[in-house]
């Protein structure tokens, strides 16, 4: 799923440590477009955080996955994002989709045909 439009406001970083060693997160806001625009924040976990550089003001379009998890009778919702294209500025678009997902052309077989690396 995507969603594009402004980032609005950036978030502090959070960390701590987990059963799976130490963690970082930082938040966005995303305003977006059209008639009635809606505020939607999301997550951006380890590693990405430095990769996207993320700053406010930047037009975006956020691959996200939404997940849902009950807590003692209640649920709550996480949108993390896992890709994301900076709008206006083709070397980091580029930059971030490389990065999130193979390059599948570099992979053939001895005949010459393409295949995927899975």
């Amino acid at each position: 799923m995507e969603i594009n439009g402004k980032i609005v406001q950036v978030l502090a970083e959070q960390s701590g440590n987990g059963r799976n060693g130490v963690w970082r997160k930082k938040e966005y806001i995303l305003e977006t477009g059209g008639n009635y625009p809606k505020k939607v924040c999301f997550t951006v976990w380890g590693d990405k955080i430095d990769q996207f550089n993320l700053q406010e003001g930047n037009q975006v379009n956020v691959g996200i996955e939404l997940e849902s998890r009950e807590y003692n009778g209640k649920w709550y919702s996480d949108i993390k994002a896992w890709k994301v294209d900076k709008q206006g500025d083709s070397g980091a678009a580029s930059e971030s989709k490389s990065a999130s997902m193979p390059d599948v052309s570099t992979f053939s077989e001895e005949g010459g045909d393409d295949v995927l690396p899975f």
